[in-house]
């Protein structure tokens, strides 16, 4: 699996290994209450019931790990005002505990119910308690690991940031950039790159044969680099013109259009009037 696959597909990639480990550490605990039951003979419950008690607390985990991405990039935490950010996250924790627990409880009243037998969780305030400390604990242990997750990303993947002076001043023009990758920092001239590929949450600045991430949308970022003679060809792609070659009408109403590098892109018929005049 090469790095443009893995950066096109991070997000399935993410919630793959997150399934797993849930599915797999909770059903390591269902089989290890059964082991531990059989020690003292007869098992006081029905061989499935350990499944549903740790399968309905996997499921309402799954549930409500985006709503934790969501905080960490809404709500990042804030270092230089400490007190503000631990209170919110005092606070989302418990919203988590509660969310959680009324999901997994639901969960298994209705499959106990559908066995037409009864479930009784028996919340009180000390249960609830009892709960809530387990809960925090997985509730930073998933920011932890969002964070590692984000790290280790960004080192393989590499992002490119602005370096420009001007740029800080003005969003409109970028003539350098910054990229941090691999544990190294690359300076690249925007002129040298050949054609931009939007990529997820990315684009992706390809020079040669290396690729460059840039976090922007494709249209944010061809409108920036219009004035260094970039062009949107296509909802996908963007090209510098000068790197352009030749072209082939297609008999489909697009065209195909040769790099220097002998890169070969599609012209879409949407874009191809802005094309022919940014060549003009």
């Amino acid at each position: 699996m090469n790095l443009q696959h893995f950066q096109r597909f991070q997000t399935f990639y993410a919630a793959l290994l997150l399934f797993s480990y849930v599915v797999i550490n909770n059903t390591v605990n269902a089989t290890t209450q059964i082991m531990e039951a059989q020690r003292d003979g007869e098992l006081p419950f029905l061989i499935w019931e350990p499944f549903v008690w740790e399968y309905s607390s996997a499921f309402s985990t799954l549930l409500i790990f985006p709503a934790v991405v969501w905080l960490l990039k809404k709500v990042p935490f804030n270092w230089h005002n400490i007190g503000l950010s631990l209170c919110t996250y005092f606070v989302a924790s418990i919203i988590f505990s509660v969310f959680h627990i009324s999901v997994m409880v639901g969960g298994r009243k209705l499959i106990y119910w559908l066995n037409e037998l009864h479930y009784n969780f028996g919340l009180s305030w000390f249960e609830f308690l009892y709960e809530y400390q387990k809960d925090a604990i997985s509730f930073l242990f998933f920011i932890t690991l969002i964070k590692v997750y984000q790290y280790i990303v960004k080192q393989l993947l590499g992002e490119a940031s602005s370096i420009d002076e001007g740029a800080q001043h003005n969003t409109d023009t970028i003539n350098r950039l910054l990229v941090k990758k691999r544990g190294k920092e690359f300076i690249i001239k925007i002129d040298e790159v050949d054609w931009l590929e939007s990529s997820g949450n990315y684009v992706n600045l390809h020079i040669g044969t290396s690729v460059y991430p840039l976090r922007v949308t494709l249209t944010e970022l061809s409108k920036q680099l219009e004035v260094q003679g970039f062009c949107r060809i296509h909802r996908s792609h963007g090209v510098k013109l000068d790197k352009v070659e030749c072209i082939t009408p297609l008999p489909s109403g697009d065209s195909e259009i040769k790099l220097t590098t002998g890169k070969v892109l599609n012209l879409s018929r949407r874009y191809k009037e802005q094309f022919k005049l940014k060549l003009q």
